[in-house]
């Protein structure tokens, strides 16, 4: 059986502040709120508890220095096995199978759980029932999983449906301030474990567009128009993440003029939706040459566009 001793890390002459300091330095690493991934930190915590209990309780840590009671604190003894003196003790094999600490015949736990106050945020000791009275058995291990989402359904937030390694589908509800990396806990769908099923942990990866990009949470786009609609102005149809809609270009727009459609771009995540913002390209024809006589008399054709860049 372990000696409580090495299991903690101390001296056998070790002071009972010693012991307590030692335990409370394992027990943040090894709690089992901190290692939900790893079973056997939660294997070790017990084990650290164990050695604590042990040796907090004068008569248990007198009697296994006489070599009376072994680490878990059983008699050593084949006489009078289960007996035990003193009342409490450790004791295995509890309902469910599950390991018990006891602190019968007078011996008091309210110490023990003292220790834990402010250990854990709120002073929280989840995962053992009634107090500390219950280690939790380490559940399953949990599964990853990859899932490509078009772009346009990213910004929409359009459900996704994903299929398990078991062969079942569930429907996925994407979140607001969806990115690249964001991940998603799908609890109980992991491997199996003797305290249950771990999580499935599915990381969503966007897929580029061939022609809208992502601002933050605004969406982008180069949006190619005519020579007349240019000068002329007028309504021109655009596509969005949501479907197309029509645009009212300005009179005399040139290239690289942008213009704002609200609320058409990804959600975001403390609400509202970003914009799509669509940047004016003026496509001109090739070989027109009406257009070029016409440029070629036109009187503003030797206008300066460069003349501010100090040129």
């Amino acid at each position: 059986m372990a000696d409580p001793y090495a299991t903690l890390g101390v001296a056998r002459d070790a002071s009972e502040a010693d012991i307590k300091k030692a335990y409370r330095t394992l027990a943040k690493k090894l709690h089992p709120d901190r290692n939900k991934d790893n079973p056997q930190a939660a294997e070790r915590f017990s084990q650290v508890t164990q050695a604590y209990d042990l040796l907090t309780d004068k008569d248990k840590r007198a009697r296994f220095d006489r070599g009376e009671i072994d680490g878990e604190g059983n008699p050593t003894a084949p006489f009078g096995f289960g007996g035990g003196q003193g009342g409490g003790g450790f004791r295995p094999g509890g309902a469910g199978g599950r390991t018990h600490f006891d602190f019968g015949g007078g011996g008091d736990a309210s110490g023990f759980e003292d220790l834990f106050e402010g250990l854990f945020s709120g002073g929280q000791r989840s995962g053992f029932g009634g107090g500390f009275g219950r280690r939790q058995a380490p559940k399953g291990a949990n599964v990853p999983y990859r899932l490509t989402v078009p772009f346009t359904e990213a910004a929409t937030l359009s459900p996704q449906r994903i299929m398990l390694r078991d062969g079942k589908t569930i429907d996925l509800k994407l979140p607001a301030g969806l990115e690249s990396g964001t991940q998603m806990r799908l609890a109980g769908k992991g491997d199996e474990g003797p305290g249950g099923p771990g999580d499935a942990i599915v990381t969503i990866e966007i897929q580029p567009h061939r022609f809208f990009t992502r601002d933050g949470d605004d969406v982008r786009i180069d949006l190619p128009i005519s020579l007349a609609e240019a000068v002329l102005g007028g309504e021109v149809r655009v596509p969005t993440v949501s479907g197309p809609v029509m645009l009212k270009v300005p009179k005399g727009s040139t290239s690289g003029k942008v213009l704002r459609l609200k609320g058409r771009g990804f959600h975001k995540k403390g609400g509202g939706r970003g914009d799509q913002l669509v940047t004016l390209m003026v496509d001109l024809p090739v070989g027109d040459d009406a257009l070029v006589e016409f440029v070629q008399g036109w009187p503003g054709r030797n206008q300066d566009p460069r003349a501010k860049l100090g040129l």
